[in-house]
């Protein structure tokens, strides 16, 4: 059974903190093709849905403690999105060609009983009767106890983000002394489940951890015989609350320089139009590793995601200053399915996004003095 949701007129001053537009249903409603794409004919392959904006750790670039302390207003239970009504989105959603689902945060871990969504979203086809590529993004503290549950629902694969092996280096990194040893507990219980190949997001924030590449590199070629796939991303200027600079931002061109002195690799093709990761083998055939270069390399032209956050608005890029509010049509506006197929359609037909490219062209991108979205709030 999924959760109860419990409309009301009064709302949530937590619910006000970003902008949202009610998206106009239009006049004429077309049935979903799967084929929709976007103004730079962009398609819609990806869905990122956030489940709660809460989390147990406070990593500098995420979650601040100072910002994000014990009387911060998370969104009260009443204002996020049933089970039923993500799951009714995400049909709608696959009908118009989402194939992966990725199941975020926060930490997706710390809603109740997520396996019950998973279920319900594996049950879900796209237009050509396929399953989809579902997944799961997870600080990896509660996988050991969720991980056989997640696989019996249907999830399909997980990543597991962990900032350093070093233990000291980690603990300061979540800033709640949560120790990498449990975080690894997690990936084992991962692949004992059969969830495997696991991919580890490590961000690497310069003059933090960047002394910890090497090391994660070493551990996770050498234990894990290509069962988990390590991926470096370059610290990210997402929200407003990190105290983001371009000098915390380690290259990933000198990330590879420096990984390849130690460990020799040659470059890897992408497997599928719109993937973020450039991939490198080690030469020595024992795995790969992975860099998502979003502040140096920009890959707006690509980019095939929608993001839903947790109260029911919809992003089209992971640097938006508003959203559009897809819950007030299911509560409010008691939109048919196909007057809410006719609103996303719509929105992401008009999707001119790319934030990213036109910053690192040198100019300052539109909106740009505006509040964005943090990551918390959006996941990753």
């Amino acid at each position: 059974m999924g959760e109860a949701s419990t409309p009301s007129s009064v709302i949530p001053i937590a619910d006000l903190r970003y902008r949202a537009a009610v998206p106009p249903i239009p006049a004429t409603l077309r049935p979903a093709s799967g084929q929709l794409s976007d103004a730079l004919g962009r398609p819609l392959r990806d869905l990122r849905i956030s489940v709660t904006d809460r989390c147990n750790f406070r990593c500098s670039y995420c979650m601040p403690k100072e910002i994000f302390d014990r009387d911060y207003a998370f969104l009260p239970q009443t204002s996020l999105l049933s089970f039923e009504e993500i799951t009714r989105l995400a049909r709608v959603f696959v009908a118009h060609g989402v194939q992966k689902i990725r199941l975020t945060g926060g930490e997706p871990l710390l809603r109740r009983h997520l396996e019950t969504l998973v279920a319900m979203l594996a049950q879900l086809r796209t237009p050509g009767g396929l399953g989809l590529d579902l997944t799961l993004t997870t600080n990896g503290s509660l996988l050991a106890r969720k991980a056989e549950a997640l696989h019996a629902a249907g999830l399909r694969r997980v990543t597991v983000s962990l900032d350093a092996l070093d233990d000291a280096i980690f603990r300061r990194m979540n800033d709640v002394d949560f120790p990498v040893a449990d975080v690894l507990a997690g990936i084992d219980a991962v692949l004992a489940a059969g969830l495997g190949p696991v991919k580890v997001n490590m961000v690497v924030k310069r003059g933090t951890n960047e002394g910890q590449i090497v090391p994660m590199a070493r551990h996770f070629r050498d234990h894990y015989g290509g069962r988990a796939v390590l991926r470096f991303i370059e610290y990210m200027d997402v929200g407003s609350t990190n105290g983001w600079r371009m000098d915390h931002v380690l290259p990933s061109a000198d990330l590879i320089e420096r990984l390849g002195a130690v460990f020799p690799l040659e470059p890897l093709e992408a497997q599928a139009a719109g993937e973020t990761a450039q991939r490198w083998r080690y030469r020595d055939g024992n795995g790969e590793v992975g860099v998502i270069s979003s502040v140096t390399q920009a890959f707006c032209r690509d980019c095939n995601r929608a993001r839903l956050s947790t109260e029911g608005r919809l992003y089209l890029c992971l640097f938006a200053t508003q959203g559009h509010d897809l819950r007030h049509l299911i509560r409010d506006a008691g939109a048919s399915d196909a007057e809410l197929s006719g609103a996303v359609a719509g929105i992401w037909a008009g999707r001119a996004d790319r934030y990213s490219e036109i910053r690192g062209s040198g100019i300052t991108p539109a909106g740009s003095g505006e509040r964005r979205v943090e990551m918390h709030y959006i996941g990753g």
